[in-house]
């Protein structure tokens, strides 16, 4: 009873005892899900490109304009041709009068302007699928992103949890150093053993106490991964270790039998490649002409009146009587607008988008196969994990007698302490391989969602 008591305490000592909070499989993942700073931030460039797609959508809405002008300035006319380049020509509209004059009024011009391009060959309408695809693309690769986060964040689960596991073995093996090196400094002391069993055992505790802080170590690694895929502050956690005994439901009831056809990586690919494909249509549509609908409503207001073509004296510095509309015009039409050196240009584009189209292709040839291996290798890990799953227990079960048998020999002083440290070593290396083997299967399990791309496979397990 002493025995275990004394190893309790080391183990609540070891571990941190209450002092370090729990944490379960599934609030691992939700958290990192719904935490990690990349996950969040291809969500949100997912929600943007949704909006980009309503904004294409308005694209295709005519151009409504509404403008006023009040002017004050003079009217003096020239005969002769103007550009106004670069949109920086003044507009006096007046007479040609033979010598310059100071004349001044007020002037005002209001207008509606509408301009819609009614038909474009299906560049409006490509433009918005080019959207959609874009949305597409955006949202499975935050699907993607998740998927491969929820992954990283249960591989990280299942290693703190083996190196905790180890841990635990790790103190038993120093407990029972201890407790040889208790049994033969007394029975040094007392003559019926020489003194260099006890220096032995002594050595061997040294190795044991090394072992348990190098494997502390790795949990401490192990939990600060942890800690950054869940993107939460550095904290130590005790992790869930009672599911590695068992194995998992799916397993033994054959539910394993998916594929990676629906992986989030694979759609995500895909979906570059119809992106791809969208933009191309786009830039061949691009030679083609666009038909437009126009038209103009116009009223203006002048200070300057009928008669000041014969009498320069006719006008009024009145404002009122200037910005007052007395003139009003208005024009409709259609036209049409093709730039010919365009199809030059889009050649180029359309060639370009072909080569890019083509790499996306041989990049989704890459990850097919590469997920198609990944699928191949976690059947065979998880046949091997069963296989090293049943022989572990008989491996620990043997070193338990092979142990108990060499230290009932050494009390009763019928054996050496080197075969008692080997039986040590023996159990303590069972122990191990027992606690990695268990955590394997539950890799192995991971393994298979990943590649098939069903998380489900896995988490409805916990």
């Amino acid at each position: 009873m002493h025995l275990k008591k004394v190893t309790l305490l080391l183990l609540f000592s070891t571990l941190g005892g209450f002092s370090q909070t729990h944490l379960s499989l599934k609030e691992a993942v939700e958290t990192g899900a719904a935490n990690y700073g990349v996950v969040k931030a291809k969500n949100s460039y997912a929600k943007a490109a949704q909006e980009t797609v309503k904004q294409a959508r308005r694209d295709y809405l005519p151009n409504l304009n509404l403008s006023a002008q009040q002017d004050y300035g003079t009217v003096n006319g020239q005969n002769g041709p103007l550009y106004g380049f670069g949109g920086l020509g003044v507009a006096s509209s007046g007479l040609p009068l033979a010598e310059q004059n100071w004349n001044a009024a007020f002037g005002a011009l209001y207008l509606v302007n509408m301009n819609w391009d009614f038909f474009t060959f299906g560049r409006m309408q490509q433009r918005i699928n080019i959207a959609k695809a874009d949305a597409e693309r955006q949202q499975k690769d935050f699907e993607q992103e998740q998927f491969q986060q929820k992954v990283k964040i249960a591989g990280a689960y299942l290693n703190l949890l083996a190196s905790q596991r180890l841990q635990i073995s790790q103190l038993k093996n120093l407990n029972r150093s201890q407790v040889v090196l208790n049994n033969a400094a007394v029975r040094v002391k007392n003559g019926l053993l020489p003194g260099v069993d006890s220096t032995l055992a002594s050595a061997e505790v040294s190795r044991a106490k090394i072992a348990l802080n190098q494997i502390k170590e790795q949990v401490k690694v192990q939990n600060n991964r942890l800690v950054e895929l869940m993107g939460v502050e550095p904290k130590d956690y005790v992790v869930d270790t009672t599911f590695v005994a068992s194995v998992p439901k799916a397993m033994v009831a054959g539910e394993l039998q998916a594929d990676s056809i629906n992986n989030p990586i694979r759609q995500f690919y895909k979906s570059r490649i119809e992106l791809s494909k969208s933009q191309l249509s786009l830039y061949k549509k691009e030679y083609y002409p666009t038909f437009s609908l126009f038209g103009v409503y116009q009223t203006r207001g002048s200070g300057f009146n009928s008669d000041y073509a014969t009498n320069q004296n006719s006008f009024t510095k009145s404002y009122a009587d200037g910005v007052d509309p007395t003139r009003k015009n208005y024009l409709l039409g259609v036209g049409m607008t093709w730039n010919l050196t365009t199809i030059a240009r889009s050649s180029k584009k359309v060639s370009a988008q072909k080569l890019i189209g083509q790499g996306l292709e041989e990049e989704y040839k890459a990850v097919d196969l590469q997920l198609k291996s990944q699928e191949d290798a976690a059947n065979a890990r998880l046949g091997f994990a069963m296989e090293n799953y049943s022989e572990a227990p008989r491996q620990v079960r043997a070193a338990q007698q092979a142990y108990l048998q060499r230290t009932t020999l050494y009390n009763n002083g019928l054996t050496t302490l080197v075969d008692v440290t080997q039986a040590l070593y023996t159990l303590n290396r069972a122990e191990t391989d027992r606690d990695i083997i268990y955590t394997n299967v539950w890799q192995a399990l991971l393994m298979k969602a990943a590649a098939t791309g069903d998380f489900n496979l896995f988490i409805n397990e916990f």
